[in-house]
C-alpha cells in the first residue's frame, strides 16, 4: 500500500509520564496511508480553532499522543474540505465537493461518537494538514449555492452540530416534564462559548427566552445583535466556586457569597422569579453550585462539555425533589449533523465569524492568541488551502 505525504502543524508526544507538560505545532512533512474503498482524500480550506485543540497542546487533561500510541498527532476537527478523490466504494460525495467535516471518530453500534478525528480517535488526523484522509462518514456534503460562507460552515462544523444534538435532547427532557400548557416560552441561560451561543440561536426557535453569560464587551455585543440577552458577568465576577478555599479562606467565602447573591437576584430578575429552565453549561465545576441553584423546579442542566472543570458534586435528595435532570451528550450522530446542516441553510442559523482570517503559516499565533483570550470571535478561522 502505497503513501500519502504532505505539509501540516503537527502536535508531537510530551515527556512519558508527565502530564500537562505545554506544547507548540511543529510544521513538517507528514505521511499517511492511502486512501481505502470507504474512504475520501481531503483538502482542507478553511478550519475554526476549537477549544479541545486548546486541551490538546496543554495536555490536559492528557497528552492525546501518548494515549493513542502515536508519536505525532495532526488536531483540529472543525471545518470545510475539498474532495480530491475518493474510495471505489463511496457514493455519497464526489471528486471536487465543498463539505463539512464531521468529526464523529469512533461510534458505537448506534452511530453515537465514542472518540472524536483529530483527537483521541487512533490513526486520524484534522484539518492542520494540506491533505487529509477520512471515512465517508466524516463529511457531509455542503448545499449547491449555500448562501453562507465556507467560513460560517467551518464554524458551524463542530460547535453547531454539538449544539443542535444536545438542545433537541434537552429541550425534549424539559417537555415531557414540562408541556407547552405549562410554560409556554422556557428560560434558557448559557454559559460558556461557541457552543452555548449557537445552542441558545436554536432555543430561539422554539420560541424559548434567552440570555448569555460573557465578561468580554465584543462579546456581548456579540450577543446582543443575535437577539440574545447579554448578561454581564462582571457583576458578579468572584463567582468561581472552589471548595477547599470555601472551607478556608474567610475573604474568598465572603467575596464568593457576595457575587452569588448577585447573579441569583440576576436570575430571578430576568426570569420572573421563576429560576431557570434549561441551563446550558459548557463551563462546569467553578460555576455549578451556582447554576443549579439558578436552576428552575423540572429544569434541566444540560452540556456537551467542560471548558474549566471536570469534576462535579451534587446533593442527590435536593436534584430528585427538585426534579432537576442532568443532560450530557458527545457531538452527535450522522443523521443529527446532516438535519442540522439542513435545518441552518433553511433557515440562517449560522455562525457570524470575523472579517480576520488567520493564514496557514499564522497557525501558531492563533494558538497562542486563543490561549491567552483577550478580544477573539467566538469562531477563529483559519485558511489551509487556497480556494
Amino acid at each position: 500500500m502505497k503513501n500519502i505525504t504532505t505539509e501540516a502543524w503537527v502536535l508531537e508526544a510530551g515527556p512519558k509520564g508527565e502530564v500537562g507538560v505545554p506544547a507548540d505545532l511543529k510544521k513538517t512533512t507528514y505521511t499517511f496511508s492511502d486512501i481505502q474503498e470507504f474512504d475520501v482524500l481531503a483538502e482542507p480550506l478553511y478550519g475554526c480553532w476549537e477549544g479541545n485543540m486548546g486541551h490538546a497542546l496543554s495536555r490536559k487533561p492528557v497528552d492525546i499522543c501518548l494515549q493513542r500510541g502515536e508519536g505525532q498527532v495532526v488536531i483540529g476537527n472543525a471545518g470545510v474540505v475539498r474532495i480530491a478523490k475518493t474510495g471505489s466504494k463511496v457514493t455519497s460525495v464526489k471528486k471536487g465537493d465543498h463539505c463539512l467535516v464531521f468529526c464523529n471518530g469512533v461510534w458505537d453500534k448506534f452511530g453515537y461518537p465514542m472518540k472524536i478525528v483529530g483527537y483521541d480517535a487512533p490513526n486520524t488526523m484534522g484539518v492542520l494538514a494540506k491533505q487529509m484522509k477520512l471515512h465517508e462518514k466524516q463529511v457531509i456534503l455542503l448545499p449547491e449555492n449555500s448562501n453562507h460562507s465556507l467560513q460560517q460552515w467551518a464554524a458551524f462544523s463542530l460547535r453547531y452540530i454539538t449544539a443542535w444534538a444536545n438542545w433537541k435532547l434537552a429541550y425534549g427532557c424539559w417537555r415531557v416534564q414540562m408541556t407547552e400548557e405549562d410554560c409556554p416560552a422556557p428560560f434558557v441561560w448559557g454559559w460558556g462559548g461557541g457552543v452555548s451561543m449557537a445552542e441558545l440561536a436554536l432555543a430561539k426557535f422554539s420560541g424559548c427566552r434567552v440570555a448569555m453569560i460573557s465578561s468580554n464587551e465584543k462579546r456581548l455585543q456579540m450577543i446582543e445583535d443575535m437577539g440574545i440577552k447579554p448578561i454581564d458577568r462582571k457583576k458578579f465576577i468572584d463567582l468561581d466556586f472552589d471548595d477547599k478555599r470555601y472551607k478556608q479562606d474567610p475573604e474568598y467565602k465572603k467575596k464568593y457569597l457576595e457575587s452569588e447573591k448577585v447573579f441569583l437576584d440576576t436570575v430571578d430578575e430576568n426570569t420572573l422569579g421563576l429560576g431557570v429552565s434549561i441551563f446550558i453549561d459548557y463551563v462546569g465545576s467553578p460555576v455549578m453550585r451556582a447554576t443549579l441553584k439558578a436552576l428552575a423546579r423540572q429544569g434541566v442542566i444540560t452540556t456537551a462539555g467542560w471548558k474549566e472543570g471536570m469534576k462535579i458534586s451534587t446533593v442527590r435528595a435536593i436534584e430528585c425533589i427538585s426534579r432537576h435532570i442532568h443532560i450530557h451528550t458527545h457531538y452527535a450522530r450522522y443523521d443529527q449533523g446532516r438535519a442540522a446542516v439542513q435545518f441552518a441553510e433553511n433557515t440562517g442559523w449560522m455562525p457570524k465569524v470575523d472579517e480576520k482570517v488567520y493564514t496557514w503559516d499564522e497557525v501558531p499565533q492563533l494558538a497562542s492568541d486563543y490561549k491567552n483570550g483577550g478580544d477573539m470571535s467566538y469562531y477563529p478561522i483559519f485558511q489551509i488551502n487556497s480556494l
